[in-house]
């Protein structure tokens, strides 16, 4: 029998839902949503339709329209399954291309949900506002699934709470407007297995002002100079931003607080906002402060409470702040040690490890806990960025966070941090350069000074001090999800683009970082993450990310940890260890999480090395540390590491240091240590005296200026490994077939940790395509993705392949990916190779095997992830510049090979490090009495400390050696010359290459 058959009575309906409630007389018919009878399809953003999302592959939920005799309202409801890892749920948006719904007329949305009893919580989120359904505020609620069968779940819409999380700017007015509806979403139970079925979906009840009027001020916190006023704005406004209809009074007084009667004018009385008052109307407050005797105070608070009759009264009570003054740490003038030692000996224990402890900021919201907990740091993750995705509303956001910090008794700022790991990548419109990989191919410390100087300045124009970037690991095997993320295989070419951290940071000793062009670096991840063994990860599904590296302490000392030293000595500003393990052969610990090793951290680093920055762990990685939390925590801090990123279990690890400490299980001298190094960098960049964003230089983010430095990385990264015939560079004259996934795709030549964690495919961000580049040069370009358009009639053939965009261990290959080219990039090369000469671009962060199709290739390049300007990639297509690229880490023939790197015994490549042919440079004649000349006089410049000449003559010495056929035995001294010319060992660099000569 169909339900609908049954609920034929109010009583009945009654007694089943006892949720329902009945329609009042005055109240509007209920207005459908969804019916789910198929008058909506399964469809994605613009179009009008239902799709799921997820964190994962795994996470989106699978969705059917099922038919159900039971079913509530009609014939179908909407059925699924779901397991989820991270987070995931299906939404409904209405098409953007019409018209936004209006919802203020109704008292709420309900909906029927057959429960399962399971006790987990669903949540409901409202998108309102905005230009459409994915540039929408969020507002969001839940229930409880604790019940068995259908049940009609209402919702008023008073209950629905802004998505600090999402948008902690306020993207449009922070206000449940309602007029402008762009649909709703469900976010699933994780954790476990689970099945769902939902029907019905309708608006239901009047609105009346009681649910839609809200008094709100203009801040939560107002900071004053002691004597001066502070103005509080205080706004009554309304869902559906209509006239109220009945007064709304507001009584307000100041008290309660940390400032005495002494310091301020007390205020007390209220106002009435008269009914007709139209929404936004605003009336201003204002407190007087006093100046007192006292010549030197901490900042001191006062409330100003606010009672609200006949609307909803703001969610925090408003704080005016006196400002703190007269204390010496605040005194620009003194030595930062002196203000440093100063600070310190004021603050109380929990101030202190507030301090060491960083926040995501999608955790704390509109960021009371940034006061609540005197926390010190706070981070945007990959991809968590605020709505809309703009220089302006990134400023206004942490400048937002900065104002809560100064609520807190010293007015400490925070120091906000960012992967901008190839220009400030979260942020769409920025300038993105080649990663870390494409800047080793580049061998121009010049230019990779270059563009971390352009990255600091978009990033600090942004209101961010600090970059999480460079990362220092020597890639030693290209399985890895992270390779990219090097400079290479050889420590002497990591440490050669070190000059990065000039660029970010400016002076060695810090004293440009107050600069409203600079940042605060990081060298990540110490020590030995490049070096992990294939299948040795623990991680979820990762092969090798996060895994354990074993070395002699040897091979430590030469490989990874060189570059570390470099970067101490470059003054770094901070360090972050690695998720991975370290495995020292020979001294009885066996593999220890890097989080743990004080070893490393307090001895070599800090200790030997001399690093006086501070040590600040990755995403939650000292939750990988065998044992409990409190264990973690001790572990890690007694090893070293200063300030913790835990993102969303902030308060746990506050709470947890500061038993540990009273516990005597860490002691105040390493809590004293670890504050100094952070203070010390606080006021190095400045945030004492410039806590908020400096925007004078947002014209310049994404500039042509800009730009055009990451234009010259990536044509400087280009990497010429064949030119049979010398087809490259192309002319403007010739017609052109253009054909592969990569070609027209500024998502996959950006690649990971573009502005969302993994990156995506697409038009993600603001740049020009390869193709869009190639069309610039010339006319005569044809283009067809999967090389099904007609192959006769052209002059060559330019074939853009490689990888779509990843991150970290979820780019492992063994974990979804492999080193392979795609079956459609595989063919698109086979039909255009074998219908006209061709060059075949590879566009990836790491090797992909060609080995195969080498023959049919004529010309084949290195394209890496060249980021955003295309146009750099063509420059060197067409002969604009010369293709000067060489290969930052060895290229293989097999994945059987791996590990290969540089110095291996046994060496057989398909091109070895540092192979890169070259164009519009004539090669130089000679043979090996030509080697034998070059040698003697590369020794006399080495010598002499001309290194400028040396590298020139070993450069002369490669391109004779390069006109040889790669064998085995002419591989190993190829590549080891490379070694030696960035170890400025000239001399032995020429003769490597002239034993690579005399053996092909």
């Amino acid at each position: 029998m169909r339900r609908t058959a049954l609920l034929v009575s109010a009583a009945l309906l009654t007694s089943l839902l006892p949720l329902a409630v009945a329609r009042a007389a005055d109240d509007p018919p209920p207005a459908p949503v969804d019916r789910f009878e198929g008058e909506v399809p399964f469809a994605n953003p613009p179009e009008n339709g239902i799709f799921t999302w997820g964190s994962d592959t795994d996470d989106p939920p699978t969705l059917r329209l099922s038919p159900r005799d039971d079913a509530p309202e009609g014939d179908q409801v909407l059925a699924g399954s779901y397991d989820i890892s991270g987070y995931g749920g299906f939404t409904h948006d209405f098409a953007f291309a019409e018209p936004a719904h209006d919802w203020s007329g109704h008292q709420g949305i309900r909906f029927w949900w057959e429960g399962q009893n399971n006790g987990r919580k669903v949540a409901f989120e409202l998108k309102d506002g905005g230009a459409n359904g994915e540039a929408s505020e969020l507002w969001t609620t839940s229930f409880t699934d604790d019940f068995s069968g259908w049940k009609q779940i209402e919702i008023p819409f008073t209950d629905f709470a802004y998505r600090t999380d999402y948008q902690p700017v306020g993207g449009i007015d922070h206000l449940l407007g309602l007029t402008e509806t762009w649909g709703y979403g469900v976010t699933l139970p994780v954790g476990a297995p689970g099945r769902f079925a939902m029907d019905g979906v309708e608006l239901y009840g009047r609105a009346d002002q009681s649910l839609r009027a809200n008094v709100t001020t203009d801040s939560a916190v107002y900071p004053v100079t002691e004597g001066r006023t502070a103005t509080v704005r205080v706004t009554v406004a309304t869902t559906g931003s209509a006239p109220i209809d009945e007064p709304v009074t507001v009584a307000y007084e100041t008290a309660g607080g940390t400032a005495s009667g002494a310091d301020y004018v007390p205020l007390k009385g209220e106002f009435t906002f008269p009914a007709g008052t139209a929404s936004g109307t605003t009336r201003t407050l204002q407190v007087a402060t006093l100046k007192d005797r006292a010549a030197a105070e901490t900042a001191e608070t006062v409330p100003l409470k606010l009672t609200v009759t006949g609307a909803k009264a703001p969610a925090e009570t408003p704080q005016v702040v006196i400002d703190a003054h007269g204390l010496p740490y605040l005194n620009s003038k003194l030595p930062v040690k002196t203000r440093v030692a100063d600070l310190l000996s004021r603050m109380s224990l929990a101030e202190k490890t507030g301090q060491m402890t960083q926040a995501e900021r999608g955790a704390v919201g509109t960021g009371a806990d940034v006061t609540a907990d005197d926390l010190g740091s706070l981070l945007s993750g990959g991809g968590s960025t605020p709505t809309p995705n703009t220089a302006e509303a990134w400023a206004k956001m942490i400048d937002s966070f900065q104002l809560r910090a100064q609520a807190t008794r010293f007015q400490i700022p925070l120091i906000y941090g960012v992967d901008a790991v190839h220009g400030h990548n979260n942020l769409v419109g920025a300038t993105v350069m080649p990663h870390n990989i494409g800047i080793g191919a580049t061998r121009d410390p010049g230019l990779a000074q270059r563009t971390g100087a352009v990255t600091a300045a978009e990033v600090r124009a942004t209101g961010i001090p600090w970059d999480f970037a460079p990362c220092l690991c020597v890639t030693r095997d290209e399985r890895w999800g992270r390779s990219y993320e090097s400079f290479g295989e050889d420590p002497a070419l990591v440490e050669s683009m070190e000059t990065v951290i000039q660029g970010l940071q400016g002076a060695r000793n810090g004293k440009d970082l107050h600069r409203n062009d600079k940042v605060l670096a990081t060298a990540k991840h110490f020590v030995g993450d490049g070096g992990t063994a294939y299948g040795s990860s623990t991680t979820g599904t990762y092969t090798i990310d996060q895994g354990v590296t074993t070395v002699t302490r040897q091979q430590l000392e030469a490989i990874h940890l060189a570059p570390y030293k470099s970067a101490v000595d470059r003054g770094v500003g901070t360090v972050m260890p690695s998720y991975s393990s370290l495995d020292v052969v020979g001294d009885g610990l066996g593999p220890v999480k890097m989080h743990a090793r004080a070893d490393m951290i307090n001895g070599v680093l800090k200790q030997r090395l001399g690093f006086d920055g501070f040590v600040i762990s990755d995403w939650n990685g000292i939750d990988q540390i065998p044992g409990d939390y409190a264990s973690d925590v001790r572990t890690s801090v007694n090893a070293g590491v200063d300030m913790v990123m835990a993102p969303y279990a902030y308060k746990d690890f506050h709470t947890a240091l500061v038993q540990e400490v009273r516990a005597g299980r860490v002691s105040e001298k390493r809590i004293d240590d670890a504050v100094s190094r952070i203070l010390t960098q606080k006021f190095r960049l400045g945030l004492f005296e410039k806590p908020y964003a400096d925007t004078s230089g947002a014209s310049g983010i994404g500039s042509a200026g800009h730009r055009a430095v990451a234009r010259e990385a990536a044509a400087e990264s280009q990497v010429l490994l064949k030119n049979s015939g010398g087809i490259l560079p192309l002319k403007k004259s010739q017609k052109v077939y253009v054909a592969g996934s990569n070609a027209d795709d500024i998502g996959n030549q950006s690649g990971g940790w573009t502005v969302t964690w993994q990156g995506a495919s697409g038009d993600v961000t603001p740049g020009t395509t390869i193709l869009e580049a190639m069309r610039g040069n010339s006319t005569r370009v044809t283009y067809s993705k999967d090389a099904s358009e007609p192959l006769t009639g052209y002059d060559v053939g330019v074939v853009v392949v490689g990888e779509t965009p990843y991150a970290e261990g979820v780019g492992d290959v063994g974990n979804g990916h492999d080193l392979e080219l795609s079956a459609a990039d595989r063919a698109a090369v086979d039909k255009v190779c074998a219908a006209m000469k061709c060059a075949v671009l590879i566009v990836s962060g790491r090797p992909q095997l060609i080995g195969d199709r080498l023959g049919e290739i004529d010309a084949l390049v290195a394209s890496w992830l060249p980021g955003t300007e295309g146009d750099g990639v063509a420059d060197v297509l067409y002969g604009k510049r010369p293709f000067t690229g060489r290969l930052p880490v060895t290229w293989p023939k097999s994945e059987a090979q791996l590990p290969i790197n540089v110095g291996d015994s046994s060496y057989d490549p398909q091109f070895p490090y540092g192979w890169g042919l070259t164009t519009l440079t004539k090669v130089p004649e000679g043979g090996a009495a030509t080697l034998k000349a070059l040698g003697a006089a590369a020794r006399a410049a080495e010598r002499a400390g001309a290194d400028a000449t040396g590298r020139a003559l070993v450069t002369k010495a490669r391109l004779i050696v390069q006109r040889k056929g790669i064998t085995a035995a002419f591989a190993k001294p190829f590549a080891e010359a490379d070694h030696l010319l960035l170890a400025g060992r000239y001399g032995e660099a020429v003769a490597k290459l002239a034993q690579a000569y005399g053996s092909a």
